[in-house]
């Protein structure tokens, strides 16, 4: 049993409630003390370059690096930087020209090369590792628009190669290269309707929703089912649930419950509240899904008191090494400048235990750290080798590395 985990008991309750202290937020202080002691943190710079980072080994010395924007790190100590283009920082009041970054040897040389998304609606680029070579990365152009705020790289179609899932000119789908030439644009593949919404559109994800083996695509109004072949672009099926009301961040495939079907997890709100997972049920032979809080916008929405705005970026990653996934997600440091719902609350980083109890699901919030937050994107990795998921984190209040303990 976790000496660390909150207290959550009736007498507890009562207690606060007596005092006139709301229990809640006692529980919520007694998880970030045991939290902040666990994760080490390190800030590699306080200038604004991105909302994203990630982390990759791009000098092949058996040590993890971090890339966040314009510079990678090198680890094991990450007091080294190397320019991967012309550092540009940004205004904290205003935004980045890079929003996502990925990692992935895509000319199949051996050496990891990184994927960046820019602004939504604009091009996405990748930059070639130059290997022993000082300078510069040469830039290989991706696509010359790829919409939504919450794109990946990942094996969409289950050729063992990654694609980038996005949306272009109102339609979802992916973009792949020519494995042969990589370098050269790549060619988007359209697999909906006309329905994907605009550049801004929030909530993207990937997994198997109906367990037939193909990953299927998510939006925040339904998933996508992939179809047995890819041969000529063809639609995919739309079943169409409403998830969020105005997306979330990126959204998860996971059997959260374990009852042997997949279930779904994403923010409700990118710049506002929520966090919730939609567990699988069946009406009639379909598939539909129940919504479970998770966060709410109030505390007392949530059984230990955890309310956070602008869950703009989410992860899910086994912290624990319990063979559960858990969700990391925080707050998005003044996604617009402080204007929305709760923007100049500290811009906190949690990570959310799964517990399965008995057939009950619950999620136990732990409190990492309250400056520094989150981006567009979150990355949990073993960054330093003991086999222990860490946390990077580009964002308004630079880079950080949270290294867990």
């Amino acid at each position: 049993m976790r000496t660390d985990a909150p207290i959550k008991t009736d007498t507890v309750r009562r207690y606060c409630q007596a005092a006139c202290v709301v229990c809640f937020g006692l529980t919520s202080v007694i998880v970030a003390n045991a939290e902040e002691r666990r994760f080490q943190k390190r800030q590699l710079t306080a200038r604004f370059f991105c909302e994203g980072a990630h982390v990759g080994d791009f000098n092949r010395d058996g040590q993890r690096d971090v890339v966040s924007g314009p510079f990678w790190y090198a680890g094991p100590e990450f007091e080294t930087r190397t320019a991967i283009y012309p550092p540009k920082p940004f205004e904290p009041k205003g935004y980045s020209h890079n929003f996502l970054t990925f990692v992935d040897d895509l000319n199949g040389d051996g050496w990891d090369d990184i994927l960046q998304c820019g602004w939504p609606g604009k091009e996405v680029w990748w930059y070639e590792n130059p290997q022993t070579e000082a300078g510069p990365w040469n830039r290989h152009l991706v696509i010359a628009v790829a919409d939504n705020e919450s794109p990946t790289l990942t094996d969409l179609t289950g050729d063992g190669k990654p694609e980038l899932v996005c949306s272009q000119a109102g339609y979802f789908g992916y973009a792949e290269p020519d494995w042969g030439n990589p370098s050269q644009p790549w060619s988007f593949h359209r697999i909906s309707d006309r329905s994907a919404g605009g550049r801004y559109t929030h909530g993207l994800g990937v997994g198997d929703v109906d367990g037939d083996g193909r990953r299927d695509f998510l939006e925040k109004n339904g998933w996508w089912q992939q179809p047995t072949s890819l041969e000529g672009d063809p639609q995919w099926k739309r079943h169409a649930f409403q998830f969020t009301p105005s997306g979330g961040a990126q959204m998860y495939v996971y059997d959260v419950d374990g009852d042997g079907d997949n279930d779904v997890i994403t923010s409700l709100h990118a710049h506002a509240y929520g966090l919730a997972w939609w567990e699988q049920t069946h009406s009639d032979g379909a598939v539909t899904f129940n919504k479970h809080l998770i966060i709410g916008e109030k505390p007392a929405q949530s059984p230990y008191g955890v309310a956070f705005s602008q869950l703009h970026a989410l992860d899910l990653v086994d912290m624990d090494g319990d063979g559960l996934k858990d969700i990391v997600t925080g707050k998005r440091f003044w996604a617009h400048n402080g204007k929305d719902p709760g923007g100049n609350d500290p811009a906190v980083l949690y990570w959310f235990q799964l517990q399965r109890n008995e057939g009950k699901v619950e999620f136990v919030p732990y409190k990492i750290d309250d400056d520094s937050g989150v981006g567009t994107q979150v990355v949990a990795r073993d960054v330093n080798g003991d086999g222990r998921p860490d946390i990077v984190v580009g964002n308004k209040k630079g880079t950080f590395l949270h290294l867990q303990r």
